[in-house]
């Protein structure tokens, strides 16, 4: 048979084949597949004046805790808001109480948006000098609390005379892997930075998130005092929560998720 012939009895051969392959590629999916949902973040708007769909969990290092951070409304600077105290005492098994409070709020679904929040937060009296009253915001919380990712702020840091206290006032944490300690050992000025607080007032803090970029501003300044470029859960979803350090009284109002 001659080459021209070959080519002749191919090429017609070779078109049923891209028409088969293209028919398949069209083809519906099979009835047992589930495409995976996608994720929106839930707009939300709370002026945190009850305790009405919050879930308070007491967070250590590695594990949650049995212990039940004492949570209530109170009036503060004007305003009846979200009270949240961890003292740092003994759990219901005589166990030291965990280091991070966190108030979920369990209708909240975050992946990327805004949050943001009214808060206050000083160390309780006869806390330990160590103590700086720690108040922020986590997100993407996954697994009741067990998972999740946070900026807070240092309250009494933001006016301190000692200059690299001051520049600790904000903080980036992702529980439990990347702790402050972690954090500060291995990128040191990375995740955190100064910021002005007064501890005694009301602070507006705002978080941005998109993709693994977050962002935090302050008293609504137009550029953010922290920037996070390497989220460390990647690019995941989950709950917002209040968040809490140890040995802090702290307080919140207005949260808005959009």
């Amino acid at each position: 048979m001659t080459k021209a012939r070959k080519g002749f009895i191919a090429s017609p051969l070779l078109a049923c084949l891209l028409v088969v392959s293209v028919e398949a590629q069209a083809a519906p999916r099979s009835k047992n597949f589930r495409a995976e949902p996608e994720i929106a973040t839930q707009a939300l708007t709370m002026p945190l004046d009850s305790m009405d769909g919050l879930e308070v969990k007491n967070i250590r290092e590695n594990a949650e805790d049995l212990a039940t951070t004492k949570a209530e409304i109170a009036s503060y600077q004007g305003r009846r808001a979200l009270r949240l105290v961890n003292d740092r005492g003994l759990t219901v098994h005589s166990m030291p109480a965990g280091d991070q409070s966190l108030a979920i709020v369990e209708t909240s679904e975050f992946k990327d948006g805004t949050i943001e929040a009214d808060l206050a937060g000083l160390p309780l009296k006869g806390s330990s000098d160590s103590a700086r009253g720690f108040v922020g915001i986590a997100f993407r919380v996954r697994d009741h609390g067990s998972r999740y990712e946070a900026f807070f702020l240092r309250m009494t840091n933001g006016r301190a005379d000692d200059q690299l206290r001051r520049n600790h006032s904000t903080q980036y944490v992702q529980q439990p892997d990347f702790t402050w300690k972690r954090l500060r050992d291995e990128n040191p000025g990375v995740y955190e930075s100064y910021v002005d607080l007064d501890a005694d007032v009301w602070t507006r803090i705002k978080i941005v998130v998109a993709g693994t970029k977050a962002s935090l501003y302050v008293n609504g300044s137009a550029q953010p005092c922290l920037i996070v470029n390497d989220l460390k859960m990647g690019e995941t979803h989950g709950q917002v929560a209040l968040f809490t350090g140890w040995d802090t009284e702290a307080y919140f109002s207005n949260l808005t998720i959009r």
